[in-house]
């Protein structure tokens, strides 16, 4: 296979690439929303200089060396823009072969029950409750998450009392019902305050602690880890594959959340999947909106042996993420019972709005051999 053309659509909220192969074959990928402009300048000046008009087999090898050419680089950016060109490969492939990607990673379509993810924090326990029960009638959902403490808060709440308000009114809001309840403290604490506010979510019911601590500071989320019975879980913000094996070995968590947009694609993904599944660990990704990473991700654990219980999927609407909206043509995961739907459409399935296209900043690099 050979590249002759990588082409962006851009916000700076959300960005999507198009390639093209030698014989004219086409797909679409996504680069991970925020700041995605800023990506596609490093998409077309650090990545794309490197996979095009390259013959070659291994699509994982060919992100690997543009990776190593750019190793002055190693970080986020490099990693999102890789995810940009890796995620429109693997529909172009899809696309030829008349398989959706969840074939071509050796799954299948098929049903995924999905947990309803609230990104709020400026929200009452009580109204957080209370939207709870009204997705739970209208979409059928029976898992839920919440958001404690505040993002990287330093110990501190969104608003005094908060936590401790919202942990016992959305449990008590469920009490007599079959639901899941899951937390995230967004790398709020210390050790000391992760593990009081752990042991309050065991006795509630909660059974998914994510990011306690300070990401970056594993150690400390290792000894929560280990004080606690309630799955601690994290990784979405890690984009380097030494940092992930270092995770996994100081047993940092029980549950691993890659991105699959700032890790840097379905191969890099993958690659933390197995890494997960040789520590005994199951995957539930991050993805938290509606652009195409919860597409992404709902085809890749329909492919994984050791999938998570649930998909990530955003319950925030336009007033709150206005840009998630008017992506594309069709709703690519409508929510019925509380289950998504991997269709047997190829590739990833989706087509991009015309109409948001034409609004979008492009650019356009091409093999000039």
């Amino acid at each position: 296979m050979r590249l002759t053309r990588i082409e962006t659509f851009t916000t700076p909220n959300v960005g999507f690439v198009r390639v093209t192969d030698a014989t004219g074959a086409v797909g679409w990928g996504q680069v991970s929303a925020y700041h995605s402009d800023i990506t596609m300048t490093v998409l077309h000046r650090q990545i794309a200089p490197w996979v095009l008009g390259v013959e070659f087999e291994d699509q994982d090898d060919l992100f690997d060396r543009a990776a190593e050419k750019e190793h002055k680089f190693p970080g986020s950016y490099i990693c999102r823009a890789i995810g940009g060109v890796d995620t429109a490969l693997w529909d172009l492939r899809g696309k030829v072969e008349g398989v959706p990607v969840t074939t071509l990673l050796g799954g299948s379509p098929g049903p995924l029950r999905a947990y309803a993810s609230s990104m709020k924090r400026d929200i009452t326990p009580e109204a957080e409750a209370e939207r709870f029960k009204r997705l739970r009638d209208e979409k059928g959902f029976d898992a839920f998450k919440f958001r404690i403490g505040a993002e990287c808060g330093r110990g501190l709440d969104e608003w005094e009392g908060r936590t401790e308000a919202i942990i016992p009114a959305i449990a008590n809001a469920f009490k007599d019902e079959s639901v899941t309840l899951l937390a995230d403290a967004n790398s709020c604490y210390a050790p000391p305050a992760a593990i009081h506010y752990g042991r309050m979510l065991e006795d509630h019911g909660i059974t998914h602690y994510e990011e306690p601590c300070p990401y970056w500071e594993m150690e400390q989320t290792a000894e929560v880890a280990a004080a606690l019975d309630i799955d601690v879980t994290g990784g979405e913000q890690d984009c380097w594959l030494p940092t992930w094996k270092r995770m996994f070995e100081l047993r940092a968590v029980d549950i691993a959340q890659p991105d699959i947009l700032y890790a840097g694609g379905i191969g890099r993904t993958l690659r933390i999947a197995r890494l997960a599944d040789a520590h005994g660990l199951t995957i539930t990704p991050h993805s938290a909106n509606l652009s195409l990473v919860t597409l992404f991700s709902m085809h890749l654990l329909r492919a994984i042996p050791n999938a998570g219980k649930y998909l990530e999927f955003s319950i925030e609407e336009a007033d709150y993420y206005p840009w998630q909206y008017g992506l594309f043509v069709n709703d690519p995961h409508p929510v019925e019972d509380g289950h998504v739907h991997v269709s047997d459409a190829p590739g990833w399935g989706v087509e991009i709005d015309p109409e948001w296209l034409a609004k979008s900043e492009y650019a356009v690099s091409e093999d000039e051999a």
